[in-house]
């Protein structure tokens, strides 16, 4: 089994979907989704997204590139945002960014 296959076939299991059900969902057939849980298939580029966004997970996670689910494009919140405005997620992944900024450049200013 590929690590991507696994991971698919933890979270979607962790959701409490049977194969089916979950290939269904995403309108993928139940076949082809059981190739990719199994390593016999390999994920193609369209459906990295779709496991991703049904999931809530980084598409590095999936990949096996991550063991944070979290996407690393700037989310600074770990539920996902439940409960959360969108304001307050705008200032919270705006403060996590000028953070990164900030340690890039001290960073850079250490390497010269």
């Amino acid at each position: 089994m590929s690590v991507s296959g696994k991971r698919i076939k933890n979270l979607r299991e962790e959701r409490g979907l049977s194969q089916l059900e979950f290939a269904e969902r995403i309108g993928m057939s139940n076949s082809v989704l059981s190739r990719i849980e199994s390593g016999k298939r390999p994920i193609e580029d369209n459906e990295i997204n779709i496991f991703a966004d049904f999931f809530e997970v980084s598409g590095d996670y999936i990949l096996g590139r991550s063991i944070s689910r979290t996407p690393s494009g700037g989310s600074a919140y770990m539920d996902g945002g439940k409960g959360w405005t969108e304001e307050e997620k705008q200032v919270a992944d705006a403060a996590i960014q000028a953070w990164r900024e900030m340690k890039k450049k001290q960073q850079e200013q250490q390497d010269k």
